[in-house]
């Protein structure tokens, strides 16, 4: 059974196989329309999520297929007590194919080996979250024409942005690419990240510096900083204010910049940018639709074999 619990998941070719998918399918739309007729999609949502869960959810009705599942964790058996492994074999029995999130890192890989169909990673913890990297490639491919060859800004919460993290694994596979960690000193990228970087030789430059760094860059990747991440109030209130994007910020960088955001927005990036062509973020939400419908589809025509 093929899962997709992690970006290494995914071979450059496939990868590249789906963005292709994903733009035949914005292309003719039409044809895709009963690709999914007859099947199932779970999505088990253990913690919050807007664009990510509507997303699937739009993804398999447009590919003509249904979608059960919750949305709230407290509307589970979960908060009976039952476990994720039980959650997830009960829930196959139902389903073609599961998109889950959870708040435990890992949580999906448990599901994985427990399920009869093929898991979705929707996000664990802090830790992955690979179709949003999907969603990320497909719009730096749409907007940039390419995946090699770029330097790519990550500006934030690059400690526990499981965003950031997936991303830097899927882009570490491409040539040329440089990588300019913008955060302060308690959001650095975590030193296991840091040192899978230096074993492949990955060229990167880390600076608190947001506006030195913007010349160079390609793509701003612009993140959050994640208030539920924290243990400390005080330290969140310290620290979510430390990058916010305006215009004067962006008045060296650029024309042909894409500015990326995982989203949600809180006030990392001002509204007063949204009118900029070199903002993609909302263009990027849709994106992540269009490139979940071509996963599903690969998914289920593995399932298979």
């Amino acid at each position: 059974m093929r899962h997709l619990i992690d970006i290494f998941d995914l071979s450059p070719a496939e990868i590249d196989e789906m963005i292709a998918v994903a733009c035949d399918i914005m292309d003719k739309p039409q044809e895709y329309a009963h690709k999914c007729e007859g099947k199932k999609l779970a999505t088990l949502f253990f913690e919050p999520s807007t664009r990510t869960r509507l997303s699937f959810e739009a993804a398999m009705y447009e590919l003509g297929g249904h979608v059960i599942g919750f949305s709230d964790a407290g509307n589970s058996s979960s908060s009976k007590g039952e476990s994720v492994s039980d959650t997830v074999k009960v829930v196959s029995c139902y389903a073609d194919i599961i998109a889950m999130r959870h708040f435990k890192e890992g949580a999906p890989m448990v599901a994985a080996m427990k399920s009869d169909v093929p898991i979705i990673n929707a996000g664990d913890g802090g830790h992955n979250h690979p179709t949003q990297t999907l969603t990320d490639l497909l719009t730096i491919h749409r907007e940039k024409g390419r995946l090699d060859n770029l330097t790519i800004g990550l500006c934030g919460d690059l400690k526990f942005g499981r965003t950031v993290h997936s991303l830097i694994d899927a882009m570490s596979r491409y040539s040329g690419i440089k990588f300019v960690l913008i955060s302060p000193e308690e959001l650095r990228l975590p030193s296991y990240m840091r040192d899978m970087m230096a074993e492949k030789d990955l060229d990167y430059v880390e600076t608190r510096d947001l506006e030195a760094a913007m010349p160079e860059l390609d793509v701003l990747y612009m993140t959050r900083v994640q208030r539920e991440r924290f243990f400390s109030e005080e330290e969140y209130l310290r620290l979510k204010n430390s990058y916010i994007l305006t215009p004067d910020k962006l008045t060296n960088a650029k024309q042909t910049l894409s500015i990326l955001h995982p989203l949600p927005r809180v006030n990392e990036i001002a509204t007063s940018i949204d009118s900029d062509p070199r903002a993609c973020y909302f263009s990027q939400a849709l994106n992540g639709k269009f490139i979940r419908m071509a996963l599903i589809l690969k998914l289920l025509e593995e399932a298979k074999k």
